[in-house]
Parts: C-alpha cells; sequence; structure tokens
C-alpha cells in the first residue's frame, strides 16, 4: 500500500474533494467561460449587420465547449502534456454524447481519464503512442457508457429546480438565489453548476440575483476598507476575495446573503427575471458583469438551453431594463450596506473584518 502511496504521489495523483470539487470544477468554468459564453457573446454580436462575421467566430467557440472544459480540468489536475491534449477528444465525446448535461458529464469523465492517462505517463519508451491511447480509450470509452446518464440525470435535477421555482416562485427565488449566491463566494464554481444543470428561466434569474447579491454585496460592504480598487475586484470580479475575511469571521457574510434572500423573490416575483442565455451566466453574477449580459442577450437571442425549455425571445419593456439594474447592481448595493451598518453598530463587523489581503 505504502508502496502505491508512493506512486499516486510520484505522479501527482490527489484523491481529494479540493482538487476534483474545487481545482477541477474552478478550471471547468474558465473552459466554458472561454468557449460557450463568449461564443455566446459573439454571436449576440453577430446579430448587428455590420458584425455579422462575429455569427460564425461565435458559433466556433460554442462548439469547442467540451474540449475547452476537458483541457482546463486537465491544467488543474497537472496532467502532463500528451494527456492534456488528448483530453480535447475526451471532452469532445463526453460533451457530445452528455447532451443539454454535458458539463456535468465532462468533468466527471474528463477527471477519470486524465488520472489515468498520467498514470502511464513517460512509463514506457513509446509513451507518445501509449499516454494518449489511454487517455482516449478511458475517456471516450466512459463517456459511451455514461455520459448520456449523467446528462440526463443533471438535466432532471435541473428541470426539478426550474420546475419547482415556476411552481413557489417566492420560496424558491429565496432558496436557489441564496444557495447559488454562497456557492460563488465559496472556492467552488457557482458557473460550473449552473451550466452543470443547464439552470435558465425564472430559476437561472434568481441565481443570477444572488450572485450579483455577494458580489455587489462586500465591493459596497468592504468599501471604507479597500476603496475603489476594491470595489472593482469584487464588483466585476469575484466575491471569494473575501473567503480568507469569512472564516475568520463567519457574521460578514450575513449582509450581503440576506440581500440575496431579498432580490430573488424579487426578481421571481415582481420582475419575472429569466436568465434565456447560457446557463453558465446564472453563475457568474456581475464577474465581467457576464450575468446581467446573458440576461440581455438571452432577451434577444435566447441560448439552445433556453430554446429547449420552450423559452422564447422576447422585446424588453421599460420595466425589464430597470428590473435588470435593480436586481443585479441597485437593491444588493444598498440593502447589503444597510444590513452591514447594522452588524457594525452591534460589534458583528469591526474595523477591517472586511480588508482584502494586500
Amino acid at each position: 500500500m505504502s508502496k502505491f502511496k508512493a506512486f499516486l504521489k510520484k505522479k501527482d495523483i490527489e484523491i481529494s474533494g479540493k482538487r476534483y470539487g474545487i481545482d477541477a470544477l474552478g478550471a471547468m468554468a474558465q473552459g466554458l467561460f472561454c468557449s460557450l459564453l463568449i461564443g455566446t457573446i459573439f454571436k449576440t454580436l453577430g446579430m448587428i449587420p455590420a458584425l455579422s462575421v462575429f455569427t460564425d467566430i461565435g458559433g466556433y467557440a460554442m462548439a469547442m465547449s467540451g474540449p475547452a472544459m476537458a483541457i482546463a480540468i486537465g491544467y488543474a489536475l497537472k496532467a502532463p502534456p500528451l494527456v492534456l491534449f488528448s483530453l480535447a477528444v475526451v471532452g469532445n465525446s463526453a460533451n457530445t454524447i452528455g447532451g443539454a448535461g454535458g458539463p456535468l458529464a465532462v468533468l466527471f469523465i474528463a477527471i477519470i481519464a486524465a488520472e489515468f492517462g498520467k498514470l502511464v505517463s513517460k512509463e514506457t519508451k513509446i509513451d507518445i503512442l501509449v499516454t494518449p491511447t489511454v487517455t482516449i480509450l478511458v475517456g471516450v470509452g466512459l463517456s459511451m457508457l455514461i455520459a448520456a446518464p449523467i446528462g440526463k440525470a443533471a438535466m432532471w435535477v435541473g428541470d426539478l429546480i426550474m420546475w419547482a421555482t415556476d411552481l413557489q416562485p417566492f420560496l424558491m427565488g429565496i432558496v436557489v438565489s441564496v444557495l447559488v449566491g454562497i456557492a460563488l463566494t465559496l472556492p467552488i464554481s457557482s458557473a460550473a453548476i449552473c451550466a452543470s444543470f443547464g439552470l435558465v428561466g425564472l430559476a437561472g434569474g434568481a441565481a443570477v440575483a444572488g450572485c450579483c447579491a455577494q458580489m455587489v454585496g462586500f465591493a459596497v460592504m468592504s468599501y471604507k476598507e479597500n476603496k475603489v480598487g476594491g470595489l472593482i475586484s469584487q464588483g466585476i470580479g469575484t466575491s471569494m476575495l473575501q473567503m480568507p475575511n469569512i472564516v475568520k469571521n463567519p457574521k460578514i457574510w450575513i449582509a450581503p446573503t440576506l440581500a440575496s434572500a431579498i432580490t430573488g423573490p424579487i426578481a421571481t416575483c415582481v420582475f419575472g427575471l429569466q436568465m434565456n442565455g447560457a446557463a453558465i451566466n446564472s453563475g457568474m453574477g456581475t464577474c465581467g458583469l457576464c450575468g446581467p449580459i446573458g440576461v440581455i442577450t438571452g432577451w434577444f437571442s435566447p441560448s439552445d438551453a433556453a430554446v429547449a425549455k420552450d423559452l422564447a425571445a422576447l422585446a424588453p419593456s421599460a420595466k425589464d431594463w430597470i428590473g435588470l439594474a435593480l436586481v443585479c447592481v441597485v437593491l444588493p448595493a444598498i440593502l447589503s450596506f444597510i444590513f452591514c451598518e447594522v452588524e457594525r453598530k452591534i460589534g458583528w463587523i469591526k474595523e477591517n473584518d472586511l480588508k482584502l489581503p494586500e
């Protein structure tokens, strides 16, 4: 057993929740961002007659989402070059066979294929043949066996969440907004989670509200300590920067979480805010303004996931635009600031509790 453990260490194979549930999942979201999400934005730009070339560019980018996710996962797992490049094939097969739930299939299958590839990497004199062969056979073989069931299971969970949100928009608006918002601030990927479950429609709108509440909330709350730099890095970067401070004082998480519990049902019940863009946008919040951009692109050009749920394009009214601004920026800023000031008054948040590391 000790020899096997030593061998795994030599191959940098670490079987842990952090490696697979945080590192790999976070990298997968980056792969999705660099293919599906950016492709969706390009395709939307292509709707402008003078920029029609972006339609083709966006299509090429979106078509590569499977390989992009798998390669990103392999990179997070520190896969050697031959394994990393072979994962392009694995990601394509898993995403294609997995259907609408392809991202979750890619996550599981790319991890297993990468680790098997790492096991045999540089163990033979014909490494250039053995390593790609093992990586691709394991990955594509698993895709044929389990990608479709994983994809269907992911879509079933997503459909259940969306059905429950449509049925109980107030209660589920709170639940989805709070949980996805918390996931965004934790060192896991809310974007990858939303993409894996194909979270669009009203549930996607609640997810956007929760994510925006965390990012805008922490940015505004901590302005006193972090000034403009902190406002930008958290407001359009990530609220995950506050995790070290949350570990020290979990009470600082109360204000943005309460804000998300309020903005979620406002999004679902008052404004009927839907995410008809790519599902990954549901978990992005104001990171690069991807959440609001996803809503806007979905208004004019619904994603394939949205179309599959019978969601159609619409001509946004003044109410839609006002609702988007209120839910994504204005209300999270005001509510989080008020809740934070109350916490400061009662001593739950002290000076520099929200200061970001230098």
